[in-house]
């Protein structure tokens, strides 16, 4: 009997939340989010713009958490989560997160930013799963909008994973990638041994943005010492009035 048969797959999903606003800022939706992530029903939630806090949104908006907003998301369904502040303002901050099922033994943030306004980062977190006796690495990314800037982000992942993650160890890197030109595939296959989900199944990664009509492929799931089965753009309903990216959900075998 193989693994598979004896392991379920590691679920795995991705979101750029846009700090629990409909597009433009028009409407707080954040617990309506909730209720569509739970549903997903993931062991492993990366999410990408995700506020730590907002003063002026808590006495603005009704609803709007006390504490962070990856907290309320997280609740009772994921009890471990990590955090990776990007950028910090007067009024408060937001990051990219990591909501497990699965205990998460160490977590660090790696600044990718780039000279200028735009603040990035590499979320790096070691997750264990107890029945297998196995640790998967994940690294929740937002990159940067300018090429340049991506180039060297990229080139910063692969040398966090040459740097912080064994080579048999299984890895998975997701989030928005901001990469319309596909450049990302062969940089991180070539730097990092990384493989698309999407483009293995399929052979072109998922279009995601914008969500009401996805033209652009931003959103990525990589793999490595891993496979994955039946990986999926989450509908339009109720997805494309939540976030302005439609959310990638997968099955990683490990």
């Amino acid at each position: 009997m193989t693994d598979d048969a004896i392991y379920p797959p590691l679920t795995v999903m991705t979101v750029n939340i846009h700090k629990g606003f409909t597009a433009l800022n028009r409407r707080f939706i954040l617990p309506e989010l909730r209720d569509a992530v739970r549903k997903v029903g993931a062991d492993v939630v990366f999410l990408q713009e995700v506020l730590g806090s907002h003063q002026r949104h808590q006495r603005r908006f009704n609803h709007f958490p006390p504490g962070p907003h990856y907290e309320f998301l997280a609740d009772s369904i994921w009890p471990q989560y990590a955090y990776g502040k990007n950028v910090a303002y007067p009024h408060g901050d937001h990051g990219n997160a990591v909501m497990s099922k699965y205990p998460i033994l160490y977590h660090r943030n790696h600044d990718a930013s780039v000279v200028g306004p735009e603040k990035r980062g590499l979320l790096h977190c070691v997750l264990h799963i107890p029945a297998r006796s196995l640790d998967v690495h994940v690294i929740c990314v937002h990159l940067g909008l300018a090429e340049s800037h991506r180039a060297r982000q990229l080139d910063l992942i692969c040398q966090v994973v040459r740097d912080e993650v064994p080579a048999d160890a299984p890895l998975v890197v997701a989030g928005d990638f901001n990469d319309w030109r596909r450049r990302a595939h062969d940089i991180l296959e070539q730097g990092a041994g990384l493989r698309e989900v999407f483009v293995q199944a399929y052979g072109e990664a998922a279009r995601t943005f914008p969500a009401r009509w996805p033209l652009l492929p931003l959103d990525r799931i990589y793999v490595r010492n891993a496979t994955a089965h039946l990986p999926v753009v989450l509908p339009r309903k109720p997805w494309s009035h939540l976030s302005d990216h439609a959310p990638l959900a997968a099955e990683i075998h490990l």
